[in-house]
């Protein structure tokens, strides 16, 4: 390991050189308090920015060993640490003579979601932060005294403002990891007490607009479970917590235009994450399989069975293996949920807003117009009631436009002004009151989910003589050699961190588990496995601070909508 004076002097010698000569500092360096690593120089101002790490020894840290002592709190504590840091880090860019990605330093910290992230990790007894940074030129010249500005001045600062004072914080930094281990744990005992979502009396569910994830700081109302839903937890942590807790089955979310229903469906969709102290929706808890489905015209199908839902298509199609490469609306959400179902989803969250209207109800005036015979959609209203009888699976559907789906429903939750009330009984009595009339159309039971095997040739990640190009486009694309897989209405991925990852571990999933795997979900799950054991940072061959953990069933998802997919026929 080399002194920090050598970066320095190594910079100046190559200051308005040609920009590879950057190429000379990569190495480790002695700074006090903390090394720092330079792994991987850009090869040029318009490249991606150089990766940097920061290596400091915790064996003075004693005090706060408690912070990381298991996997659960060791997630918290880096990822308030990672926030920590960006809080440090100048909000702009460095401005310097030339353009391309110069300055400043960046670290990958997330949003509202606490996630498991390569940005902070601890090995051992060494905690590592891992930066990225645009190094200065001017044109394609090194500016190595601006280099030296950004090494010897700036990031010295992000140690000694970000990292140093962490123990004089611990009551801050312990409250954050409580926090979320306390929202972990919740979530691991919703299955004991049969509920699948459940919501704090207290929390804030609306956001200060469309786009933004913060709370809605005025005019926020405060949620309150009603009185019959109402169930009490002992956090380990936190003590004793009441809520709503949403029983398992199907529940109907409904009530007036902007009276809060597809806020509340939000906030249980997010609920398969933690969130930050603050967010309003921290002990927003939902079953970690609940999948969001909605209708996705124009997606690609290959060979899923949507039988349940629609029986026989124009020209003979086999909807028992239903192909396309441009779904319809009502296609292309029986295959979303046939798929989720296909990879293990105990839940599905659905909106009428996002929905195709003929996939969720057909009322007894269009039957009788259109005769069953000419009708080869069976409505999710008829299949509601069965997928959960023969499968467990429950459903939470917001529904404000039709009340047929009365019959359906466990329970009534009406939204009026953001304040839930329960109304089963008279949702129940309306029904007998005035009934319906239709005719159920969905048979006695569901029907099956077949599990897929996809062929090896669907997956080719090379791009010319490139071996592997996996790159994420933000949150919704992810290129995959010459392919780009659409992920904009799969709305729980939350980073792009986990865009990246999940394409890693389609890769992996791909090239070691697909020939030994029966099929796509057991493949995945030994993906899945095998990174539970080395950790995120062994998706890429090299340390980058730019992995976030994404979700099984979002990556099943991502190669369900991959082009080139093909499924072997049995």
């Amino acid at each position: 390991m080399k002194p920090a004076d050598d970066l320095k002097r190594t910079l100046f010698r190559i200051h308005e050189k040609g920009y590879k000569a950057y190429q000379d500092i990569e190495g480790e360096y002695l700074f006090p308090g903390f090394q720092l690593v330079v792994d991987r120089v850009q090869p040029d101002p318009f490249a991606p920015p150089s990766r940097i790490r920061i290596l400091h020894s915790l064996k003075k840290w004693k005090i706060l060993a408690d912070l990381w002592e298991n996997r659960v709190r060791r997630v918290g504590f880096c990822d308030y640490l990672g926030r920590r840091i960006r809080e440090t880090m100048p909000a702009g860019p460095k401005k310097f003579s030339a353009g391309g990605k110069n300055g400043p330093f960046h670290i990958e910290a997330g949003g509202a979601e606490i996630l498991e992230r390569t940005a902070v990790v601890i090995e051992g007894e060494t905690l590592e932060i891992r930066l990225t940074v645009g190094l200065p030129a001017a044109g394609r010249t090194v500016l190595g005294m601006e280099a030296a500005g950004l090494f010897f001045e700036e990031l010295p600062r992000i140690f000694q403002q970000g990292v140093h004072p962490l123990p004089q914080k611990i009551l801050e930094v312990k409250r954050f990891v409580d926090a979320y281990e306390d929202q972990e744990w919740l979530r691991d005992r919703l299955a004991d007490q049969k509920i699948i979502a459940f919501v704090p009396d207290g929390a804030v569910l609306p956001r200060e607009s469309g786009i933004s994830t913060r709370p809605l700081a005025l005019g926020a109302v405060s949620f309150r479970s009603p009185e019959e839903l109402t169930v009490t937890f002992q956090l380990p942590h936190k003590g004793s917590l009441s809520g709503m807790g949403l029983p398992e089955g199907v529940t109907l979310i409904v009530g007036g235009g902007f009276h809060g229903k597809s806020t509340l469906l939000r906030a249980l969709e997010l609920g398969i994450y933690s969130h930050i102290p603050g967010d309003g929706r921290e002990y927003v808890v939902t079953d970690p399989t609940a999948v969001k489905i909605r209708a996705e015209d124009g997606r690609p199908v290959e060979k899923v069975n949507i039988s349940p839902f629609i029986r026989t298509l124009p020209l003979l199609q086999d909807t028992a293996r239903f192909s396309t490469d441009n779904a319809s609306g009502s296609t292309s959400q029986a295959a979303n949920i046939m798929e989720a179902l296909e990879i293990g989803a105990r839940v599905l969250l659905l909106d009428e807003d996002t929905s195709a209207t003929n996939f969720m109800i057909r009322d007894r005036r269009m039957q009788e117009l259109v005769a069953k015979a000419h009708e080869p959609i069976t409505p999710f209203i008829d299949k509601v009631r069965p997928l959960y009888q023969d499968h467990g699976v429950s459903t939470i559907l917001v529904m404000g436009g039709s009340g047929d789906y009365f019959e359906a429903a466990d329970q009534v939750l009406w939204l009026n002004n953001y304040r839930p009330l329960l109304v089963t009984r008279e949702a129940r009595e309306i029904a007998e009151k005035f009934p319906a009339h239709r005719l159920s159309e969905g048979g006695e039971h569901f029907g099956e989910f077949i599990p897929r095997q996809p062929r090896e040739e669907s997956f080719d990640p090379s791009l010319g003589r490139r071996e592997v190009k996996i790159e994420a486009k933000g949150l919704q694309t992810l290129q995959y050699g010459d392919h780009f897989i659409d992920l904009s209405y799969l709305e729980q991925i939350v980073e792009t961190g986990q865009v990246r990852a999940l394409g890693r571990l389609i890769h992996r999933f791909e090239s070691k588990y697909l020939k030994e795997s029966a099929n796509l979900k057991e493949g995945l799950e030994k993906a899945f496995r095998e990174m539970e054991e080395k950790g995120l940072d062994d998706l890429l061959p090299y340390k980058a601070g730019n992995l976030a953990r994404p979700r099984l069933l979002e990556t099943a998802a991502a190669i369900n909508r991959l082009r080139s997919l093909k499924i072997k026929v049995s």
